[in-house]
């Protein structure tokens, strides 16, 4: 079962209230769809969030944030952050790919997905659970 949204950038608070505290919230859409804008939204503190690309992964308060573009959960796992996942708190994972959301399901980790699609000067999210 999904649900969607198309909402612009000053009503990403409705979508977020709808999204887990805890696990992860898988991030997938084109480039520039608005996955660290939603990422921002969710850590709500804009002013300090940036996609971590570069790094993999940043940590804001119990919150995990990471970027996995260049090189998937791959990369993940070449660098042991795989093993963060299990950690309680939140994990928003920008570029989740299907490799992430089969480890995730073989673990027992609870998954969201939300699907980001642009629709002009909005967004269209869906949101499931794996």
């Amino acid at each position: 079962m999904s649900k969607r949204f198309k909402l612009g950038l000053n009503e990403l608070n409705s979508l977020v209230k709808e999204l887990p505290n805890s696990g992860i919230i898988a991030l997938r859409g084109n480039l520039a769809s608005g996955k660290t804008t939603l990422s921002k939204a969710i850590i709500n503190s804009s002013n300090l969030v940036t996609s971590p690309t570069f790094s993999i992964m940043q940590e804001y308060d119990g919150v995990y944030h990471y970027d996995i573009y260049s090189g998937g959960f791959k990369a993940l796992k070449q660098n042991g952050l795989y093993e963060n996942l299990y950690e309680d708190g939140l994990h928003i994972i920008e570029w989740a790919d299907d490799e992430l959301l089969e480890f995730a399901k073989t673990n027992g980790l609870d998954v969201c997905i939300v699907d980001i699609e642009i629709c002009g000067d909005e967004r269209i999210y869906e949101v499931s659970y794996a």
